[in-house]
């Protein structure tokens, strides 16, 4: 086998890259690089680092090492030995070359999808050392352009869209209007304090996504839930700022969704159908704050659906009729085990299910996630083509007849769409709430 990263190229494509590395000298980078590892990381890091033996049971997880011929460069511990691996052996010594090509590598070819970490007979979590290798990155001013983007206008206006406040409020009004227009007596409840939750979604949605912001209101409506939507900063539940490793503004951003949740006096968070934006705040968010769990109760698009269906409050008029299949997100699978519920709402709402193989906590990501799809067109081949595994995956699935995916997060549906344009799979692809609103009995 040859050596991990022997023969990498530094090609580097990212604009931000180029340039933030331009203001770097060979000692600020060594001091960041340790002021990182020794006052952050502490015994954890190291212990992974040193506990592996490059057994390279972890290669076989990982899509983009399959996607590309089984080169070593592109395994995770191959990662980590470019990354990581460098930075430790050379006291933080890398220079400015190297530690360009370390942010793309960290940002746009590892997802942090923990699914190497499944196979790795120490259960290393190589996706905690590539968002530590991101964070040193981030510090440095050399995290790619599109997703710094978002950071930035998560610390301005705590959404990763630059939605302003009266747009949200207008987008709102302007879907309960259209949703009215099919059933009068629907409201998307704004600053309802007391509902029985506050019902939450990622940025896209009213930038470009806002029909399901009408689908929920419409299955809120026909399940009569009790709820609202903060008309606040805070209503945005994504973050963008755990990925590039700006955990100050990501613990900024985790804590206006939680006094949102709080000020409004609801009972819980629904989030809709995100996987990274629960990561953020059943994971990661809640624990850079100092909570082991979420400070309110908190659950997924899935398990809510889930629950309507089972007792009764949703009321399936006819099922959907193209065969479906279901992509397993990561983030809410591996990262909270609700492959089972999605099952359960995939039995109760589709005449037609076809498993694709692998699935549930073994399936593999759509490598739009972890903020890769967030890098931006720099990447988009290089993410598409990284994933030939996820086409071949598809593509049997559609041969036994699948005509149409149900991925249940943001990223993975867009991920997912590009690898079926870019392999001309034709395939549809929708959310659980696009097919409860084309499903359910609807009120008068």
């Amino acid at each position: 086998m040859r050596e991990p990263g022997a023969d990498v190229k530094y090609n580097i494509k990212d604009d931000d890259i180029i340039k933030g590395a331009s203001f770097l000298t060979d000692d600020k980078i060594a001091n960041v690089i340790n002021e990182v590892i020794k006052n952050e990381t502490g015994a954890k890091l190291r212990a992974y680092v040193d506990t592996c033996v490059h057994c390279g049971l972890c290669s076989e997880a990982c899509h983009f090492y399959l996607s590309h011929d089984n080169d070593p460069a592109y395994s995770p511990a191959g990662k980590v030995k470019q990354t990581m691996g460098e930075m430790l052996k050379k006291n933080g010594n890398v220079g400015v070359e190297a530690i360009q090509r370390m942010s793309e590598i960290a940002s746009t070819e590892c997802n942090v999808c923990k699914r190497c970490s499944m196979f790795c007979p120490f259960g290393i979590d190589i996706a905690y050392i590539m968002l530590v290798v991101r964070r040193i990155c981030n510090k440095l001013g050399i995290s790619p352009k599109y997703i710094q983007d978002t950071e930035n206008s998560h610390a301005a206006t705590m959404n990763q869209m630059w939605v302003k406040e009266d747009e949200w409020v207008d987008t709102l009004q302007w879907q309960e209007e259209e949703a009215q227009g099919e059933i009068p007596t629907v409201r998307i409840p704004l600053e309802k304090e007391g509902a029985e939750i506050m019902y939450s979604v990622i940025g896209p949605e009213p930038k470009f996504r806002a029909q399901l912001i009408y689908q929920a209101a419409v299955i809120h409506k026909a399940a009569g839930v009790d709820w609202t939507m903060p008309a606040t900063p805070g209503w945005d539940n994504s973050d963008m700022a755990m990925y590039t490793g700006n955990n100050e503004i990501m613990g900024r951003v985790k804590k206006a969704h939680y006094e949102a949740a709080m000020r409004l006096k609801v009972k819980k968070i629904v989030m809709g159908e995100c996987g990274h934006a629960f990561r953020s705040v059943y994971d990661m968010g809640n624990r850079w704050l100092g909570w082991k769990m979420p400070p309110i109760p908190m659950i997924h698009a899935i398990e809510f659906y889930a629950d309507l269906i089972r007792d009764g409050k949703l009321k399936i008029k006819k099922k959907y009729e193209p065969p479906v299949t279901l992509h397993d997100p990561c983030n809410v699978v591996r990262g909270r085990g609700l492959h089972e519920k999605a099952r359960y709402i995939v039995s109760q709402t589709c005449e037609n299910f076809i498993e694709m193989t692998p699935n549930r906590e073994h399936n593999y990501c759509c490598s739009a996630g972890g903020g890769v799809i967030n890098c931006g067109p720099p990447y988009t081949k290089t993410r598409v083509e990284g994933n030939k595994v996820k086409a071949e995956q598809l593509f049997r699935t559609k041969t036994k007849g699948a005509k149409t995916i149900i991925a249940p997060c943001h990223n993975c549906h867009g991920g997912i769409e590009d690898i079926v344009e870019y392999n001309g799979l034709h395939m549809d692809i929708k959310f659980f709430g696009d097919i409860l609103y084309e499903i359910i009995e609807k009120p008068e």
